[in-house]
Order: structure tokens, then C-alpha cells, then sequence
């Protein structure tokens, strides 16, 4: 009988988490690879690439590939007939696991996870508590996946009860493009099919733990073997989800999903439920066995197994811009997709910030940072070790901080952005009312945007902790104009080219 130990499944659980901070999935890595050298779109070409480096570059320095690490997800399948030789409940030894990984001093891992979500909405400071799925299967091992799943993805899970007539396919491909780019595509689509609306949720995020195997497919299609009708459906969509022209960043480009992972379960007579989740850039999980003879041992990738794709700035090309003497007839030449380079001090904020400058301005005091004529980043940045300025820094989804875009450029004297994704039809109105813009960063590619980041220090609202504002100092930022004065977006006008480049499907109408 296998006896799993309390302090080897804690210590699994805790490397298993950092593990994941820094290597990606070899499988994701090489499929990303090969949809860069397939790339046409020079701007898709690029984001891809920063991607690439950034993993790489985490890999070797051991510090996460995104400042959001994420919600820990930990799916169990127990052995009916394993012991366990503990003390603490299985949950009470997974959060344990997870608090060793975010706190380890040594890649100190940003908690994002927050009690009370309904109420005060406070961090716990250390990740947890995680989220647990059991299965109960014949055997006495104990097999464990854990995953890191951070918020820009999460937040663009959907799921609908369809008819039993209608078509997945068509539900898909009109959820897809209104999912907007805050889940940093390139990445993979996990379905879930049938059962109830919980189960098919559940199926959705479990079939995303799956290595990427496409390609297998395809060699099998291509062969003239048979394939299920599950395998079917993955070809097809994966064609059809590419041929949306989203592309990279949702810049418009060939690649908008690399793989298509679906789970199904019988399901009653009268229902069709469906969901969708989304893993984005920052792919993180990692699957392993215990059998009682002691901690998971995880094989660290081999570092020539990355592609040989090194990002550099384009200094020929980008603009360099100075944002301490930034003003707005400046912001009001940038044009859509121009690459810029910022250099200079720059402020941050997220949406605590920004709901608190809203209280602020409401109850008439004065604010304790002055946004005159300065760029606000939207980013909540991981800690920093050793002699780093900040850790990995890059954006966040910017569609969250819409519905305060025209308070902070009409009230506070802001005058451009940064973040990641589309921006609304509300933030687009405020942008182009008063001449301002948008600019993006590439998400997925924190710890490259970090190597920007000179010096940082926290300005206002300490009490927020990563949600603080703070004062970057940066030095050739990569960031692209996403809108400009005009009220133009590059996430419009990008896709709309290369789907009609692509001209493969027709436009599904809702």
C-alpha cells in the first residue's frame, strides 16, 4: 500500500509552483516557435517574439514568465487504496505547498488571490487559499497537475446553455472575437462539452492540462486514418478560430490559438451545455506522479530546446519618446501600430487605484500623485529580489480600467496609457475626445518589459500592495499605438485585415 507523506506532498505542491513561475510547457514553446517562423504580420512576428524571449529569459534567471502568477489550480486523482501519513486535510497540505512557492524568498511570487470577494476584497498575502479538484480513481497512487492560471485569461471563460440543435462551432466563433486580446493569444482554447453547466466548466479548464498534439492530428488526417468526431471538431476549429485573423496580441496575424483541447460527457436529453476557457501566453501546469517513495522530482527543460528567437528593440524603426517632456500635440502625432520606445518616468496604477482616485476626486480632495501631462501604466508588478529594480512587470487586461478613462483624462491631467488587449467603445470615445492614446505592451512578456524598468518606488495608496501606484523609471519601454487621437484601434483594424486576408470562412452572425 502506498503511503504519501504530509512534507513530501507539501514540498511537491511548493516546487511544483515554482516550477511552473519560470518554464513554460516544451510542447507550448515549440508550437509558439513554429507559428513565429509561419508569421506574415510583422507586428503578430514581433509580439511572438518578445514572447519567446521572455520565456527563454526566465527560464535561465528562474523569475516569472508573468507578473500575474496566477490563481493556483490543483487537479487530484487519488488512489482509493493510497494512506496518507498526515496530519493536516489535503486542502490544508495544498495551500501549505502553495504558501511555501509565493513566499519563497528566492522567486517570491506575486499573491493576487483575495478573501472576501464579494465584501472587502483583501489579500491573503500569500495565494492562497488554491482551488482543489478531487477524483477518487481504482489504485493506490497519487497523480497531481498543478497549474497557475492568472486573471486575463480566467476572466474571459464563457459558458451557454445551448440548444441541443445548435451548432458548437458557430457558438465558438462568435464567443472567440468577443473575448477582445486581454487573454494574450497566441495560446489554447479548452472546451468543455456536455454533462451539466459546472461539469462542462470543469472539462473546459482539465482539457487545457493537456500537451499541445495537434500536429499529431493533423499527420493523422492527413494520413487518411479515421478520427472521432472530438478529434474532428478540434481540426476544425483550430482552422476556423485561426482564420478570425485575431492573430497575436489580437494585432491581426495567422495565429490566434495553437491547439484546441475539448472534454465531453454524456449530457441530458434536453441540454447541450458548452464552455470555454482560454489558456493565454503565460501557459503554466506541470503533471506529476507520487507513489510514497518520496517528492516529485521535476526535470528542468534543456535550454537549447527553446527556439533560437532573440527579441532586440528596432531602434531604427520605433520612436524613441521622452515621457518627462511629453506633451499633447506629441501624443496627438502618434499613428495606429507606430512602435514607440519610452524613456523617462512613468507612473502605474490599476483598478484599487483607480477606484479609490474615483472616491478621491468625488469627496473633492486632492489626489496624492500629480497625472499632468504623464502616462499612467496599467500594471500590478511582482516583487523584486536580489538587485532588480522591480520584478516582472508587464500589463494587465486595460478593458478594466474603461469605465475610468474619462475621469482620469478630463480630471487629472493624464494624457496617454499603457496596458494590454483592446480598449472599449467607452475608453476609445474618452481617447479620442480628448486627443489622447493608448498604447500596448505585450502581454506575456513581463520579465522583458522588467529589463526596461530602472528604478521603481512606490508613489501613493502603499496600502494596495501590487495595486499601489508606483513611479517607474524606464529606459527604451517597447510598446506599440494601440489608439490614437483619432479614436483609431489597431485590435479593429488588424483583425479586419487579416481575416479578409485569410478569406477563408464567412462572417458568423450572432
Amino acid at each position: 500500500m502506498t503511503v504519501i507523506r504530509e512534507q513530501d506532498f507539501i514540498e511537491s505542491i511548493a516546487d511544483a509552483f515554482q516550477y511552473i513561475s519560470y518554464y513554460h510547457p516544451l510542447d507550448y514553446i515549440r508550437a509558439l516557435g513554429e507559428a513565429w517562423e509561419r508569421e506574415e504580420s510583422p507586428a503578430a512576428r514581433d509580439a511572438i517574439a518578445q514572447i519567446l524571449t521572455n520565456s527563454r529569459l526566465c527560464a535561465e534567471g528562474h523569475r516569472p514568465i508573468c507578473q500575474d502568477t496566477g490563481i493556483a489550480v490543483v487537479f487530484l486523482k487519488v488512489g482509493m487504496d493510497l494512506r496518507w501519513d498526515a496530519t493536516m486535510g489535503v486542502q490544508q497540505m495544498v495551500d501549505e505547498g502553495v504558501r511555501r512557492a509565493y513566499l519563497n524568498p528566492d522567486n517570491k511570487l506575486r499573491a493576487s488571490v483575495l478573501l472576501d470577494p464579494a465584501g472587502s476584497r483583501r489579500n491573503s498575502r500569500d495565494n492562497t487559499p488554491a482551488v482543489v479538484h478531487y477524483e477518487i480513481v481504482p489504485g493506490d497512487g497519487l497523480e497531481v497537475i498543478c497549474a497557475a492560471k492568472g486573471g486575463g485569461s480566467e476572466n474571459k471563460a464563457r459558458m451557454a446553455m445551448l440548444n441541443p440543435s445548435d451548432s458548437i462551432v458557430d457558438w465558438v466563433l462568435r464567443t472567440v472575437p468577443a473575448l477582445g486580446a486581454g487573454w494574450c493569444p497566441p495560446g489554447i482554447l479548452g472546451l468543455g462539452i456536455g454533462g451539466t453547466p459546472e461539469k462542462a466548466a470543469l472539462m473546459a479548464k482539465e482539457a487545457l492540462m493537456a500537451p499541445v498534439d495537434i500536429h499529431e492530428l493533423k499527420e493523422k488526417a492527413s494520413g487518411g486514418r479515421p478520427l472521432t468526431r472530438i478529434e474532428e471538431l478540434r481540426l476544425e476549429l483550430l482552422d476556423k478560430v485561426n482564420a478570425l485573423g485575431i492573430g497575436a496580441q489580437g494585432l491581426g496575424g495567422l495565429t490566434t490559438v495553437l491547439d484546441v483541447k475539448i472534454l465531453d460527457y454524456p449530457t441530458h436529453a434536453a441540454s447541450l451545455p458548452v464552455a470555454l476557457i482560454p489558456n493565454c501566453a503565460a501557459t503554466r501546469h506541470v503533471h506529476f506522479h507520487l507513489d510514497g517513495s518520496g517528492p516529485a522530482r521535476l526535470e528542468p527543460p534543456r535550454l537549447e530546446d527553446w527556439p533560437a528567437v532573440t527579441w532586440q528593440p528596432d531602434t531604427e524603426v520605433a520612436r524613441r519618446v521622452d515621457l518627462d517632456r511629453l506633451t499633447r500635440d506629441e501624443v496627438a502625432s502618434w499613428k495606429p501600430g507606430q512602435v514607440l520606445l519610452l524613456n523617462g518616468r512613468m507612473l502605474t496604477g490599476r483598478d484599487a487605484a483607480h477606484k479609490r482616485i474615483q472616491e478621491m476626486l468625488l469627496r473633492g480632495e486632492s489626489l496624492p500623485v500629480d497625472f499632468t501631462n504623464r502616462v499612467i501604466y496599467y500594471v500590478g508588478p511582482v516583487d523584486p529580489v536580489r538587485d532588480e529594480a522591480v520584478g516582472p512587470a508587464g500589463p494587465t487586461t486595460a478593458t478594466r480600467m474603461d469605465k475610468f478613462t474619462r475621469m482620469m483624462l478630463e480630471q487629472t491631467g493624464l494624457i496617454a496609457m499603457v496596458g494590454k488587449g483592446e480598449r472599449g467603445p467607452t475608453a476609445i470615445d474618452a481617447i479620442r475626445d480628448n486627443r489622447s492614446a493608448y498604447l500596448m505592451a505585450v502581454g506575456g512578456a513581463a520579465y522583458l518589459v522588467a529589463k526596461a524598468i530602472r528604478s521603481a518606488r512606490v508613489v501613493a495608496f502603499e496600502d494596495l500592495g501590487m495595486e499601489a501606484i508606483y513611479e517607474f523609471e524606464v529606459r527604451d519601454m517597447p510598446v506599440t499605438v494601440a489608439v490614437d487621437a483619432a479614436g483609431t484601434s489597431v485590435h479593429e483594424t488588424g483583425p479586419q485585415e487579416w481575416r479578409t486576408r485569410i478569406g477563408r470562412i464567412p462572417v458568423v452572425v450572432a
